[in-house]
């Protein structure tokens, strides 16, 4: 007697048909469409990361700059000028200024340099600041730089603005005639001495900021056909002895950038970064991402 055998029944076949068909008509489409999603937040997550870890590194280092110190430049131009007024050249690439130095100002448990001056116990080759412990503020500076606190310069908050060469873009500053005014140690931890000629003559305020670097960014690199560059960050020279940011020490900050724009209004820098991929492209065949931030 022979057995009987189970089997697919016609109708079981042509569902399993018109199952099949459909998978191979949407299924390769989901695929592909979930790949693309996932592609386009891979993507927007790392251009995000990377123009706004660049904005927020230099906003956090353009907080203690000391204000009318900022400047634009046009390396092509070969041209500057300074921005609290506005910027006049939208062709700048650089952005530049004078920093104060706010990890002596924090120090550890109080403040390396008080930003205080007795004026009644200072004379022409001596400023003392009750407070300071200008020792401490020079190995902490070596430890953060190739510099020393001989190499520094200090800023006497209300001191009028010298627009013979402020800051030393325009060369060494050999006297204590301008706004900035080279200072050396003296040995004694709460009194610093004029690097240069003395302070006879000249304006003392009771208030200061110390800085032992300018800083300035720029992007670099940049390729035409790719439309990205390399931002950097440059920091440890200091233009009150001649030295231009090409002097300094340079990180880099991001890679594969687009756009580095700033705008200035008074008081105010507004900095901007874009991000750019080859992996997503938009109706004009590119794709970025980009962040801003204005700083006080």
């Amino acid at each position: 007697m022979m057995k009987k055998r189970a089997a697919f029944t016609m109708l079981e076949l042509i569902f399993v048909i018109v199952v099949m068909g459909f998978l191979g008509t949407y299924g390769v489409e989901f695929l592909a469409r979930a790949y693309s999603n996932f592609i386009f937040t891979k993507v927007n997550d790392d251009l995000q990361s990377r123009s706004e870890t660049a904005v927020e590194f230099i906003a956090k280092r353009l907080e203690f700059r000391i204000k009318k110190s900022s400047r634009a430049i046009n390396t092509t131009a070969g041209t500057w000028n300074y921005i609290h007024g506005g910027i006049s050249d939208d062709n700048a690439d650089v952005l530049e200024w004078i920093a104060a130095d706010d990890d002596g100002f924090r120090g550890t448990t109080f403040p390396l340099w008080s930003g205080v001056i007795d004026l009644t116990s200072s004379t022409n080759n001596a400023l003392v600041s009750p407070g300071s412990d200008f020792g401490g503020v020079s190995a902490l500076i070596s430890n953060l730089s190739d510099s020393t606190l001989n190499d520094s310069a200090i800023y006497f908050i209300d001191s009028k603005f010298s627009f013979t060469n402020p800051w030393g873009y325009n060369g060494a500053i050999a006297n204590q005639d301008e706004t900035l005014h080279p200072i050396q140690t003296t040995g004694v931890n709460d009194t610093l001495a004029p690097n240069g000629s003395n302070f006879s003559g000249k304006e003392i305020s009771e208030y200061y900021k110390l800085t032992w670097t300018a800083n300035a960014v720029r992007l670099e690199n940049y390729n035409n056909a790719t439309k990205m560059g390399d931002l950097y960050f440059y920091y440890d020279y200091q233009p009150w002895q001649g030295e231009a940011y090409t002097s300094g020490k340079r990180v880099l900050l991001a890679e594969d950038i687009s756009a580095f724009r700033f705008r200035s209004a008074g008081a105010l820098i507004k900095i901007q970064v874009c991000a750019k991929s080859d992996l997503l492209k938009d109706e004009n065949g590119e794709y970025a991402l980009c962040k801003e931030k204005t700083v006080f």
